[in-house]
């Protein structure tokens, strides 16, 4: 079930009349509804993966309460290990096994020997990387004795499959969602209020900017040797649009749902593409998964509190797994490698702690210096981006090639942008995007001081208006991108 769907404008307020009409007698029978309508939900996209987040679940419970129960180091290690591999053999099988195997294969060959290996034609389990680092993280502050087990299933369960977040985040920690699971939740009209708000924001980003720049991006990327150099360069741009647009409009849209039901999710984005350095920009980008890495492998690998040189070695490690995380292919071992080389200069200089607070804050415009390292740190981004987007290492550097040709400041190409509206259109929403987003910046979301402007003619009109763009400009439907991690 997608939440650009019909059928989500249909289950959410089914499952919120339910939730705070019907079933809001006690905390356990609001937790069952909401383990029930997590289940129906996932089992919309398919019901036959259902038994994998189940056994998931399952066994990250079960071990959790062995640990609990015993204090012999041996065996508390012996419960770990058991939840932690297979949980990542899991995700080997499924997402990464096809990418060895062929791999492998293909080394071989250099060295003058044919090997055939089978690959599995199986279908990626949607969210499989999100619900597995949620158990993970719950897993390791067990062991660390971060925090205690909890006995209740239902609760348990609603933590790694709540479905706002599900198929594909925030990647919570357990210290942050169980206590509000298992809290009494009592209705805020306010808060509900909110939650709406950044439904709405959500969505204009996800359907009216993201879709319709999906229709550019695809046609520009996928021709791009027919194409100049300035087209080129625009549909990387469109497409670095396009990925924020659809990745946070998701975000908002889970954020936004969880607190209709009284639960607040961790932040995942901050903003990011008005970030001044490469520092800054991940920071504020997948904020969830960035925070999850730092934790759970930079910092127990010496962080920055160790030699230079080591460092280095972490950074490229968590910026390698970062991108390996998200699929099985080199370009994105090579986009986190990039990535990790942005890096690097503000490492070995001591400034990647420089910006902190959100850029021009207090200001209605930001200083020359500051708009020029946006537009610098959103260069690289955009670049990197390639890389991401490219089916592989080859085209990503032939996409690149055309970029850096003569043509470059030849006109954009008008056969590249044969889509539902005049790129003019598009560009203009993209313009209001940017606007809203400068004005809402020092918020949690875009449209969150939007709740404070008084006049309710304007404030409603603004929600009005938005809806109608949602319904009559957006794009073709398309799939959430983070759904394929």
């Amino acid at each position: 079930m997608l939440f650009n769907s019909l059928n989500f404008a249909l289950f959410l307020p089914l499952i919120f009349i339910l939730y705070w009409f019907v079933f809001n007698r006690t905390v356990r029978i609001q937790n069952f509804l909401l383990l029930v309508s997590s289940y129906y939900f996932y089992a919309c996209w398919d019901y036959r993966f259902l038994f994998l987040l189940i056994f998931s679940t399952l066994l990250d419970y079960f071990t959790a309460l062995r640990m609990k129960e015993t204090e012999k180091p041996h065996l508390r290690r012996f419960w770990f290990w058991l939840s932690v591999c297979i949980n990542l053999g899991f995700l080997a099988i499924f997402k990464y096994y096809n990418f060895f195997s062929s791999s492998f294969a293909q080394a071989l060959s250099l060295v003058g020997i044919k090997a055939n290996f089978v690959t599995l034609s199986v279908i990626l389990p949607v969210g499989i990387s999100f619900y597995t680092f949620h158990g993970l993280s719950y897993v390791i502050d067990v062991y660390k004795k971060r925090i205690q087990p909890v006995s209740n299933f239902v609760d348990y369960s609603v933590f790694v499959s709540f479905f706002p977040l599900l198929v594909a985040g925030p990647i919570e920690r357990a210290t942050h969602l169980l206590p509000q699971i298992r809290a009494k939740r009592s209705f805020d009209y306010s808060t509900a209020m909110d939650g709406m708000r950044q439904i709405l924001w959500g969505g204009f980003k996800k359907v009216v900017i993201a879709d319709n720049c999906a229709e550019y991006a695809n046609t520009i990327f996928a021709h791009s040797a027919n194409f100049s150099g300035s087209t080129n360069l625009l549909g990387a741009i469109i497409f670095a649009t396009q990925i924020y647009c659809d990745f946070s409009g998701y975000s908002d849209i889970a954020l936004g749902t969880a607190r209709l039901l009284g639960i607040e999710l961790l932040r995942n984005f901050a903003f990011p593409y008005f970030s001044r350095d490469m520092a800054e920009f991940w920071r504020r980008w997948h904020i969830s998964l960035s925070s999850w890495f730092r934790d759970y492998v930079y910092i127990p690998l010496g962080g920055s509190k160790v030699p230079k040189w080591k460092s280095v070695r972490n950074i490229f490690i968590i910026f390698l797994v970062s991108g390996f995380w998200h699929g099985a292919n080199w370009t994105f071992l090579f986009w986190g490698a990039l990535n990790a080389l942005y890096f690097l200069p503000l490492l070995l200089l001591n400034r990647n702690r420089n910006n902190l607070e959100i850029v021009a804050k207090g200001n209605l415009l930001p200083s020359i210096k500051e708009l020029y390292q946006m537009i610098t740190t959103f260069a690289l981004t955009v670049l990197a981006w390639i890389f991401f987007r490219a089916d592989n290492l080859a085209d990503a550097f032939h996409y690149l090639s055309q970029i850096f040709s003569s043509s470059l400041f030849s006109l954009p190409q008008g056969n590249a942008f044969i889509a539902k509206f005049h790129p003019y259109v598009i560009f203009s929403l993209i313009a209001i995007l940017i606007i809203v987003e400068w004005f809402g910046r020092e918020h949690k979301y875009a449209l969150a001081n939007m709740g404070l402007v008084k006049n309710k003619t304007i404030r409603y009109l603004s929600y009005y208006l938005l809806a109608m763009t949602i319904f009559f400009v957006g794009g073709k439907g398309q799939h959430f991108i983070y759904f394929q991690f």
